[in-house]
């Protein structure tokens, strides 16, 4: 059974360019896509393990979960099949550096939490589409050269509840797992954010929670350890950031964030680390009450005076509270919310005194349960909202406030576009809401500029907002003939076809080298479509003819003997007084033995008696 290896083609369309990697179950080979001209990453699995069933249908799994997730920070997923005895995916090819090589390099703590980020936006449409990863890791995270981080490697990734890989049965990376994925328990999509939380801890510290000599080790440790701070090994990460990290890591799965979108808005919260307020409101204090003594008659002038002083009193001090009330200031500073996830920012404003009226839902671009709007508006800068009073404003609230959160951008079905413009097919996808991305390819089949097909294919659900992209026809592949003149017959053919070309060889006689290209048609550097023939003509040796002795044969034969080798005799008559050479060859040229090309005239000396005017005659 034969290996892949460099130059192979598989399946007829992939032809392997380089190794990029080894894994445990698969290699990964940089490959180039005969069909779309675009490099790929070509997965194929272990030979060893194509007979094995389970790793045959995780195999298949892995492409069949990713092929269903297009999103930016996630890659995509092309093609899978088989060939030769073993199994291949086909996979979007990204340049650039894991996670794991930034780490071990060094990044800032805002570059490492960025990156998280992105993780998080992956897993987040991954668990919406029931998809549980399973084995996130550094290593399965590529950051491409503009900084944006893209999610690989499905493998072990779980869809819905009917899988190979079920309760009771560990898969994924140590240092990585969650402690009910180290147990054997069920896995959920909970267990990969806290996979997230490991990344998220390296990042900020360089290293991991939990080390330990062997797997079995480091395993237990993530079941029954708590681990350190990451403040405690960088001095940079805030407290805020500590407490997000600690709260990813929990042991419970019940006291972990229970969506990406809340592990996201925690990260944003503390990476604005907002200061905090008491938010208590001042009330005025209200006057003791006055126990007044029983009656005694003796004294009743002193009581009528008391009297008169309390009465003067009370009126002061509902004259003062009157004042105060008229002067007192009924309004508060509202804090700003938008921008914030919808639990963050109903937080923040609990904490501040507030509470949330109405929350209005719209589809918009933006994250699911961000806020968009917020009623009264944050001040500053706007003014100062009013606050609820009563009772001369001496009992007052602060109002509630109306949220506007996003829906999410919502999805759609992607229009067909094939066989439309370019013009035709943009306006087709930005009426159905989705972004135009475009590439150019080749088609023997498809006008150019006119869409061959596009990805996501017609008929699938994807994001509103997201982009689709177009490829776009350039018409029939131009291929630029090569030299070939002078090439010897092999490597001119070899030339040719990995060209896409058709070879056309004849032969001709020359005085060139046997074997050497002689002329070629079309002629070198011509653009030509793929599958032109292109025509060579291969020197061959001329055929030589040897000379046959005939010296002292009769005039007759001798001609006869010169013409059957296919030579031209050519007869000179000579005098001889030898009685013996009249009419006999006495002397020839070339000589017998000697090799020349077909046709050559061959001179024949035949004695003659002696004459006047003897002379050559050519023999008819």
């Amino acid at each position: 059974m034969p290996e892949v290896n460099e130059g192979s083609v598989v399946d007829g369309r992939y032809r392997v360019l380089r190794k990029l990697g080894a894994g445990g179950m698969a290699d990964v080979w940089l490959a180039e896509d005969a069909h779309l001209q675009r490099p790929v990453a070509l997965k194929v699995l272990h030979r060893r393990y194509a007979q094995d069933r389970e790793f045959v249908e995780r195999f298949r799994r892995e492409a069949e979960s990713a092929a269903g997730l297009q999103h930016p920070n996630i890659v995509s997923v092309y093609d899978r099949g088989e060939f030769e005895g073993t199994y291949y995916i086909a996979m979007q090819y990204i340049e650039g550096p894991t996670l794991k090589q930034l780490v071990d390099g060094g990044i800032s703590v805002e570059q490492g939490v960025a990156l998280i980020r992105q993780v998080l936006e992956a897993a987040r449409f991954a668990h919406r589409h029931g998809i549980v990863h399973r084995d996130l890791k550094p290593q399965n995270v590529i950051v491409d050269g503009e900084g944006k981080a893209m999610v690989t490697d499905f493998g072990i990734a779980r869809a819905g509840v009917s899988e190979i890989t079920q309760t009771g049965s560990v898969m994924g990376t140590p240092h990585y797992l969650s402690p009910e994925q180290a147990q054997g328990f069920e896995v959920t999509s909970v267990s990969d954010l806290y996979s997230v939380g490991v990344l998220l801890y390296e990042v900020l510290t360089g290293r991991v929670p939990f080390e330990g000599e062997s797997a079995v080790a480091v395993a237990m440790k993530q079941v029954s350890q708590v681990p350190q701070r990451p403040s405690s090994t960088n001095p940079r990460v805030s407290p805020a950031l500590d407490a997000v990290v600690m709260r990813a890591l929990e042991k419970d799965p019940g006291q972990r964030f229970q969506s990406a979108d809340a592990f996201i808005a925690a990260l944003d919260a503390a990476m604005r680390e907002p200061g905090t307020g008491s938010g208590t409101a001042a009330f005025a204090a209200l006057p003791p009450v006055v126990a007044t003594p029983e009656e005694d008659p003796e004294e009743e002038d002193r009581r009528r005076r008391r009297w008169i002083w309390v009465a003067v009193a009370v009126a002061a001090v509902v004259g003062i509270l009157i004042g105060l009330a008229l002067t007192r200031d009924t309004t508060t500073d509202v804090p700003k919310v938008t921008g914030d996830e919808l639990n963050v920012a109903i937080s923040l404003l609990q904490q501040e005194g507030f509470s949330v009226g109405e929350v209005k839902r719209v589809e918009r671009e933006a994250a699911p349960n961000e806020v968009l709007e917020q009623d009264p508006l944050a001040s500053p800068p706007a003014d100062r909202a009013g606050l609820d009073c009563s009772f001369l404003s001496f009992f007052c609230s602060k109002p509630k406030v109306t949220l506007t959160v996003s829906a999410g951008p919502g999805s759609g079905t992607v229009p067909g576009t094939a066989g439309l413009t370019l013009e035709e097919a943009t306006e087709k996808l930005e009426a159905a809401r989705f972004g135009v991305a475009v590439e150019r390819v080749s088609s023997e089949t498809v006008e150019e500029g006119t869409v061959v097909h596009s990805e996501p294919p017609a008929g699938n659900t994807a994001i509103h907002g997201s982009d689709v992209t177009l490829f776009v026809s350039t018409g029939p592949k131009q291929v630029k003939v090569p030299v070939l003149v002078g090439s010897q017959r092999a490597t001119a053919v070899q030339q040719i076809r990995g060209r896409g070309l058709e070879p056309v060889v004849s032969e001709e006689e020359s005085s060139e080298p046997a074997g050497q290209v002689i002329r070629q048609s079309p002629s070198a550097g011509g653009q030509v479509t793929h599958g032109t023939a292109v025509s060579i003509v291969v020197a061959k040796a001329k055929k030589q003819a040897k000379v046959p002795n005939v010296i002292g044969d009769e005039r007759r034969e001798a001609v006869e003997a010169i013409r059957a080798t296919g030579l031209t005799p050519l007869v000179e008559e000579e005098e001889t007084e030898d009685e013996e050479k009249i009419g006999r060859v006495i002397e020839q040229l070339p000589r017998s033995g000697e090799k020349v090309e077909p046709g050559s005239e061959v001179t024949l000396i035949v004695g003659k008696r002696a004459a006047v005017g003897a002379g050559e005659e050519e023999v008819p």
